[in-house]
């Protein structure tokens, strides 16, 4: 059990071209459990996550998204023990970074002071040029166990968050517990519309995507409305099935039907609040069917109904 008032160490590396979107829901999770923790007093111990945003050079990084952020140098930025959790951001810019020589160096360094290892998207490859092996440091829990569903019912993130997200979502919970962390989720998706979050498949593939699974994946947000099975995308995309779900997991981080879900969840929401249409034609437009379904997808992933979020997204957006 942790200490009163521990202090949680976590580093997130970036370099220039990283993708911005899934590191800025990071930082903001563990920045709403901050304001929890010092909203409430808690049954448990107190933990403080004191986040640092890293690079080799230190100051003004720009992002895949033109969004420039400041960063504390790495050589600056000494941790007795290490950090507790380490991400290594991915985006655009990894193949450039991989030619950094210091910043692989330090990688070599920290890591194996680090609790956690947690690569971003295609941050992977930056660990691999390092020699980090992926049984060190954490890394097989999150390629298998953040993988799965973060919680099952109420404030499920489910298919809706990718795996470092969820990495982030399970070491609330472990330190302060699943309803606290629960809470501190509900925070971060009142201010991210779930577009923000399932958008980040796309910049964090970014560099090791390849055009073949680039285009099956724009080919079934444009057909989302009607039925589509796993044959007829293979075909599209001139593989087996067998080959195309292999090629596909192994490039985008989820399978075919898991990133169905997310373009059909997300283009929901988007007729939800652009549209008038009823909760029955919204699920039709998207190829869910009926608003029944609809509903009980939403209840499962972002823990409210169809009619709820577009009240909210509205009224936010007023």
């Amino acid at each position: 059990m942790p200490s009163l008032d521990e202090v949680r160490s976590i580093g997130i590396l970036l370099f220039s071209g990283f993708s911005l979107s899934e590191t800025a829901i990071i930082l903001e999770i563990f920045q709403s459990a901050n304001e929890l923790t010092q909203s409430k007093t808690l049954a448990r111990a107190r933990i403080r996550y004191d986040v640092t945003l890293l690079s080799v050079a230190g100051g003004s990084v720009d992002s895949s998204s033109s969004v420039f952020v400041w960063t504390e140098r790495v050589e600056n930025h000494r941790i007795v023990g290490g950090f507790h959790t380490l991400f290594v951001a991915g985006g655009a810019g990894a193949p450039q970074a991989l030619r950094d020589e210091r910043l692989i160096r330090w990688l070599q360094r920290e890591v194996s002071l680090c609790n956690v290892v947690v690569p971003i998207g295609n941050g992977r490859l930056l660990l691999d040029a390092a020699g980090v092996k992926r049984s060190m440091s954490g890394w097989d829990a999150v390629c298998s166990e953040a993988m799965k569903p973060h919680r099952r019912g109420k404030g499920d993130f489910g298919l809706m968050a990718t795996a470092p997200v969820r990495k982030a979502i399970a070491l609330i919970e472990q330190d302060l517990g699943g309803e606290f962390a629960l809470e501190a989720v509900g925070r971060v998706l009142a201010e991210n519309p779930p577009a923000s979050l399932t958008a980040t498949i796309h910049e964090t593939g970014a560099g090791v995507v390849s055009e073949r699974i680039h285009a099956s994946a724009r080919w079934m947000e444009e057909n989302c409305a009607r039925a589509l099975t796993i044959e007829e995308i293979a075909k599209f995309s001139s593989m087996s099935g067998r080959n195309f779900l292999r090629r596909f997991r192994a490039e985008m981080g989820v399978t075919p039907s898991d990133y169905l879900l997310r373009i059909r969840i997300n283009t929901s929401c988007r007729l939800l609040i652009e549209t008038d249409l009823s909760v029955d034609e919204v699920a039709r437009h998207c190829g869910l069917g009926s608003g029944g379904w609809l509903s009980k997808l939403f209840r499962r992933h972002l823990s409210t109904t169809p009619g709820e979020y577009r009240a909210r997204m509205r009224h936010a957006g007023a």
